[in-house]
């Protein structure tokens, strides 16, 4: 009997390995295949205040490449669970701070699941009062579009005669505007670029002789810029240049050096601006769909790939600051409040060459349009109405 059983087994396994094709690997069972852990990756608080919408787009926290086979569960006494995003928009009998949690769900249960703060701040009551500010990034910032929400809800909502340093702006070829909006921000630039670049506003160079070896003296800016005085808060988004063009081979290695050109600027700042308090934009992600990084980069870029880099890099800066913030730094959450399937710029174009149909695609893949922009610039205005009752009042 044994040896019939035996025989059987045998060839069930010969007849199985017949009908595989050659070279082809054993089937995996569909379970298997489908409980991926997606790595969740939450903020430790959620900045809100009154009047201004704040979004949790569940795409923008998962690495997963199709949120919409998942079921997103969040629980949290204020806001609204959608379909692909949590919302809120407080009033003042909101004020506060709260849990909130998520859970990722597929056909066989909890795949993930995470919790961090929502923190409702106030508004300042203070009228007109004085504030100082210098907005450091890349082309997202050299846009204009988020500093320039920034200063209108510090104006509008916040009470806040906003100073803002910075050479560029909405004026003449890119200028700042006295008393109105400005900041350092340039397409292309890195956290290398503004501690290494002829160009950087915060080198100095012998005899202003920019062909020579300049010195990073960001002193020397604030005094160029406020009287030698040290903005009461700085902010710097930066890092998707840093990190776009890498792969899955080299990204770690990236990473290492970014941190590393990171921790040049932020020493310089806090040694010039010892008691400013300093929010770091966690990198924001890019438009929903692979046609908006054909559109710009052809062949050279999937969303995929750059929302694994982005992904990870935020998750490496969360665990360096965790673990040691020799800077005081503040990781500001923008990467959450960013529609990236309605809120990117879009093309109306042909179907194809034989369909003259009119369908409209995401066209960039990482600059947002006017309204993304604006969320961006709304969660740091949430941001600063948290951390503004810890400046020295005025």
């Amino acid at each position: 009997m044994k040896i019939i059983l035996f025989a059987l087994c045998l060839l069930s396994l010969l007849v199985c390995f017949a009908d595989a094709p050659a070279g082809s690997s054993p089937a995996v069972p569909r379970e298997t295949a489908v409980r991926q852990n997606p790595r969740l990756f939450l903020p430790e608080v959620i900045y809100a205040t009154p009047g201004v919408e704040m979004n949790v787009y569940f795409d923008n926290i998962v690495l997963l490449i199709n949120c919409d086979n998942y079921v997103f569960d969040v629980n949290c006494p204020k806001g609204r669970n959608d379909q692909k995003r949590w919302r809120f928009t407080p009033t003042e009998s909101d004020l506060g701070t709260y849990d909130w949690s998520v859970r990722i769900i597929d056909d066989h249960g909890v795949l993930a699941e995470g919790t961090c703060k929502l923190q409702v701040s106030p508004l300042n009551a203070q009228e007109n009062r004085p504030l100082s500010i210098m907005v450091v990034g890349d082309s997202l910032t050299a846009a204009t579009v988020y500093p320039t929400r920034i200063f209108s809800q510090c104006q509008e909502l916040g009470k806040i005669n906003l100073k803002m340093l910075g050479t560029r702006g909405p004026g003449p070829e890119r200028s700042a505007v006295p008393g109105g909006v400005g900041h350092e921000g340039y397409g292309g630039w890195t956290w290398r670029a503004f501690a290494q670049h002829k160009d950087s506003k915060f080198l100095v160079f012998p005899n202003d002789d920019r062909t020579q070896k300049g010195t990073l003296d960001v002193q020397a800016f604030f005094k160029q810029q406020n009287d030698g005085q040290p903005p009461e808060v700085i902010t710097v988004m930066l890092g998707i240049n840093d990190v776009f063009g890498a792969n899955d081979e080299n990204l770690e290695e990236r990473i290492v050096d970014i941190c590393n050109n990171m921790d040049v600027l932020l020493a310089e700042f806090r040694r010039c601006a010892p008691q400013a308090i300093i929010g770091v934009s966690l990198v924001t992600p890019g438009a929903a769909t692979q046609d908006a990084f054909g559109a710009n980069y052809k062949c050279g870029q999937t969303r995929w790939q750059y929302k694994k880099n982005q992904h990870r890099l935020n998750e490496v800066m969360k665990e360096r600051f965790a673990a040691s913030n020799p800077y005081g730094v503040i990781l500001i959450p923008t990467y959450c409040n960013l529609d990236c399937e309605n809120n990117f710029p879009q093309a109306s174009e042909e179907v194809n060459l034989g369909n003259n149909k009119k369908i409209s695609r995401l066209s960039n893949g990482v600059h947002p349009a006017s309204s993304g922009y604006n969320q961006i610039g709304d969660t740091f205005f949430s941001w600063l109405m948290a951390v503004l009752p810890s400046l020295p009042a005025k």
